[in-house]
Parts: structure tokens; sequence; C-alpha cells
């Protein structure tokens, strides 16, 4: 098949692009490089199945001249920072809400019917079911991020419904692992290189989160895109483990050989918008005979090292 990676050059669809090449695919990459790395594309680059097309999913020419000769898009560009969404309260709908679309009306231009939307499981906000199943009732929103990726994900379906496309939703944990380029390890991690003897935490540190490892991350995704046969299937991924943001801290800093006085910044939620708790239920793509390889603590202290060898992402705006 001949897929279209959006956000190609971030962190997750970096990888993505990584393993489609290696199952066989022809990979068209495309984003505008606005957090994307042209670093993390340097191994896709050298194969000759693959081409990047430096684009925003905004721009309906170039993203329809793109998708020319596809069978499917993987859609993972996005706005992706939910702790910025109240200061600047466009970007969520723009990226994510508009953006979906945009990508879904370029594929109904260029006759291609097959996607993949990479969301969220903040989308479950404030949930009281642990782990959380697919099929959870939603409750408030809590911030405009997962607002606006169940915004996307409710296009996405009913493009399926009107349009007759066929849709494969992955709702994925916090992303641990190589070429991670924004998160609570980047901070810390980017804290700590600063002032060693000190580090500021939002919150209390008792936000407990599942996380998962990229590579067995898009090992799930790639899994869904192969298994899936339902116009709509949406599939949790994340591990069984949790960790606490004070876990974090003691693998962050034990890998890094220091020693920092603790500073919380107190409550339950380290920003407007964050979930104290997120454990998915993630039975149905373990069902497909997915299961993680990597525990929390190993993509953790693989993710410190990795940021600690290319400390050029720690500096770059």
């Amino acid at each position: 098949m001949r897929w279209l990676v959006t956000g190609a050059a971030g962190f997750v669809g970096s990888h993505l692009v990584d393993r489609l090449l290696d199952d066989g695919h022809e990979v068209t990459g495309y984003d505008n490089l606005s957090t994307g790395r042209l670093e993390f594309l340097e191994g896709a680059g050298r194969n000759d199945r693959f081409r990047l097309i430096r684009g925003d999913i905004l721009d309906p020419a170039p993203l329809r001249d793109a998708l020319h000769g596809c069978d499917g898009v993987a859609h993972l560009a996005a706005h992706a920072d939910v702790r910025f969404g109240t200061q600047h309260t466009r970007a969520d709908l723009d990226q994510n809400v508009i953006g979906t679309w945009s990508v879904l009306e370029a594929m109904r231009d260029a006759g291609v019917r097959r996607i993949a939307l990479a969301s969220t499981g903040a989308i479950y906000g404030d949930t009281a079911v642990f782990p959380t199943p697919e099929r959870a009732p939603f409750p408030v929103q809590t911030s405009l991020y997962a607002a606006s990726k169940l915004a996307a994900e409710a296009y996405v379906q009913a493009y399926c419904e009107g349009f007759g496309f066929q849709a494969v939703i992955v709702r994925l944990v916090s992303v641990l692992g190589e070429r991670y380029s924004h998160g609570h390890v980047f901070d810390f991690v980017k804290q700590l290189r600063e002032h060693p003897e000190r580090l500021d935490v939002l919150g209390d540190g008792r936000q407990r989160k599942s996380y998962v490892d990229v590579g067995d991350c898009v090992r799930a995704m790639a899994l869904a895109l192969r298994e899936a046969r339902a116009p709509v299937e949406i599939f949790n991924v994340g591990s069984d483990e949790t960790m606490t943001v004070d876990e974090s801290i003691g693998f962050i800093t034990a890998r890094l050989g220091v020693e920092p006085r603790i500073a919380h910044g107190g409550g339950e939620r380290g920003w407007p918008g964050d979930n104290p708790l997120i454990l998915l239920d993630c039975s149905r793509i373990r069902a497909l005979g997915w299961q993680p390889r990597s525990s929390i603590r190993d993509a953790v202290e693989r993710t410190v090292a990795f940021l600690v060898e290319n400390h050029w992402i720690l500096e770059r705006p």
C-alpha cells in the first residue's frame, strides 16, 4: 500500500513512517516542520519508497496533490501540547479540528477512503471507570486539546457514515521513547541540565498515568491498520502499568546522577485540563495479539538517554 503520513517529521509520526517502510509500504510524509524535525526522517530519507512533502494540512491544494496515488492516510499532524490550550485557544481548533476536516476533504476529492487517526486517552476526561474501555461514557471535557480530538474523531466517523470511508482511531496514552520532543520528561531533563540542584514540578507529584513506549505504540497502530475491518474501529493503546510524576522523577534523576531539591507547585492537577489519573482498558488491541514489550521505567530511561545524547533537541526552540 501507499500511505500518506501527516505529521511525518514528528515524534510518533516519524516512527510510524519507519514502521510502514519496514512493513514494505510506500510512504509519503507530509509535514510543515513547525514542530517536526528533519533529523527524525534521516533513516526514512535513505529509502527509495519514501518521499517528504513540506506542506500544511490547512492548505488544500498541496495536500490534494500529495494524496495522488495513495491508498490511505495516517493522520498524526496535530497541536499536541495540552498545557497551553487556554493560552492559545485557536491552536487546538485550527490544527486538530479544522485540520482534520481539511484532510478528510482532500481525501474525498482525491478518492482516498481509508484513514487512521491518532487520538488521545485524554478524551475520557475525569472518568470514574478504570481501566477505561473504548465504550466508556464521556464526562465533561477538561481541556481544549481533548475536546478538539473528540471533535476530530466525530468528523472522521461522520465521513465514514456519509462518504463510505473506513477508519481506525487509536486513543493513545502519553508516548515515550527516542525522538521524544515535548512532555514532562523533556521538561524535567531540560530543567536539570540548567540547574541540577532544583526541580520545579507542577502539581503535587501524585498524578498517575499510563505511558507507552513509541515502538510499542507504532506496532499497535500498524497491527490495527492491518486487521481492522469495520467502517470505524476504535482502539485504546497503553500499558497496564501506571507511574506517578514523583516516580518518574526518581527514574530520571537516577539516570542523570543528580539529587535535586523537589519543589512541588501543589494541587492534584499539573495544569488546567490535566487528568489526575489515566489508565486505559486495552483489551481490544490485545485481542489482536499486541502487548507492550517495554516497561514504563525502561521507556523513561531510554527517553532520558536519548535526550542526553541529542541535547540539541533541548536547546532548539
